[in-house]
């Protein structure tokens, strides 16, 4: 994985994949997003993202059985993978550190 950054939007992905464990399909994915941050995601947009962590290998995805709710119709679960929980831990312990580095006086403002 050394050398394989995740964007942004990647990141919020698979963090969402996290939080909806055993719910997270596209739809889900991009409403809880939506839900979360008041950002509004494109489906497709989504998919692709999806699709590309799963390249990536950060995250794994397996069918659901058939619901009567979509017509019969199976929906593509996504789950994290143990180096896309890695990856997250990183990302977080990265702006953990550079955070702690703000000087104090850095962070202090007076109302104007």
């Amino acid at each position: 994985m050394k050398g394989t950054y995740i964007g942004e939007l990647e990141e919020l992905i698979l963090l969402t994949v996290g939080i909806l464990y055993k719910q997270a399909y596209g739809v889900a994915v991009m409403d809880e997003i939506e839900r979360q941050t008041g950002r509004s995601l494109n489906i497709s947009a989504v998919h692709a993202v999806l699709k590309r962590l799963e390249e990536k290998g950060l995250v794994t995805s397996q069918m659901s059985d058939p619901t009567q709710e979509r017509g019969g119709r199976r929906k593509r679960i996504f789950f994290l993978t143990a180096t896309g929980k890695r990856e997250l831990e990183e990302a977080n312990a990265l702006r953990n550190q550079l955070f702690n580095q703000i000087p104090k006086v850095a962070l202090q403002f007076k109302l104007a």
